[in-house]
């Protein structure tokens, strides 16, 4: 499904389920908000192969006015826009960057929490074979050491300044116990002020570069491969400082879709369902 009339300077792309796991590419205009009118182009599949030519069906004269799109980290994404967008300027979202982060920093959560698990069976089958009874040891907060490493999870999302009186407690004893998490938690916190101290893509390489050190002295594997991954993507990370554009109102638009195929009861006819949310959308 193809709309021309809705394209706008800046768009988004992004893929949504329909049904049965079948993904479609979407294309949004971001000056709609996610209302009548949003909806640029629908298609079935995410090959850059399959999509680049179906919307390349639009004219060149209003695919050459698209200024901006912003995507998630998806090669597949970047490969449709630079085939079908010829002046458009591809942002890579801050907050998929951001959660790739995230994920580095719960993998040195998540080894510690192993570890400490199997630390827990060496013991409970020692006092088994003593004929005892075991018993963790306690923290001042309640926690034991597993219980400690799981619930930290959400607090180390968080900017210090946000915890909450318990987070602040139970992130005292986590930083205490495990000073490797701590470091891996202030490099998460440091990438984060890349994206909210730098005005500008001159200073934002410059912090990012800085990063890039930071990690390489910290030696941590996945803080190590989410550079890389980075690195990669530099130049789009960094368009984000031209206007700070995010890819929001496509995830806007795709809780919209799911939200429609809930109320619906699930998508039974397929042609059907697209049609109606072209009659909402486009």
């Amino acid at each position: 499904m193809l709309f021309p009339a809705n394209i706008g300077p800046k768009l988004s792309i992004d893929e949504v389920e329909v049904t049965n796991c079948e993904l479609y590419t979407v294309l949004t205009n971001k000056a709609a908000h996610g209302k009548k009118g949003a909806l640029v182009g629908m298609c079935e599949g995410t090959k850059a192969s399959e999509i680049a030519p179906i919307l390349s069906q639009i004219p060149l004269e209003k695919r050459a006015a698209v200024k901006e799109i912003t995507l998630d980290k998806s090669e597949s994404m970047e490969a449709i826009v630079k085939r079908t967008f010829p002046n458009a300027v591809i942002v890579t979202d801050r907050f998929h960057v951001q959660q790739l982060i995230s994920e580095a920093l719960r993998e040195v959560r998540i080894a510690f929490r192993w570890e400490a698990i199997k630390e827990e069976n060496k013991k409970i089958r020692r006092a088994r074979d003593e004929g005892k009874s075991y018993r963790p040891y306690i923290f001042s907060n309640g926690d034991t050491k597993k219980q400690l490493l799981a619930r930290s999870r959400y607090l180390l999302f968080k900017t210090q300044s946000n915890w909450g009186k318990q987070q602040k407690e139970r992130g005292e004893i986590l930083f205490a116990e495990f000073p490797k998490i701590k470091e891996a938690y202030n490099l998460s916190m440091m990438f984060r002020t890349c994206y909210e101290n730098s005005q500008n893509i001159t200073e934002a390489k410059e912090e990012l570069t800085q990063w890039y050190e930071k990690v390489k002295e910290k030696d941590f594997d996945s803080f190590i491969t989410a550079t890389e991954s980075i690195r990669w993507r530099e130049t789009t990370i960094l368009n984000y400082f031209i206007d700070r554009s995010t890819n929001a109102s496509a995830e806007s638009f795709n809780a919209k879709l799911k939200d429609f195929r809930s109320i619906v009861r699930g998508v039974r006819d397929r042609a059907f369902h697209l049609f109606r949310v072209a009659k909402l959308y486009a």
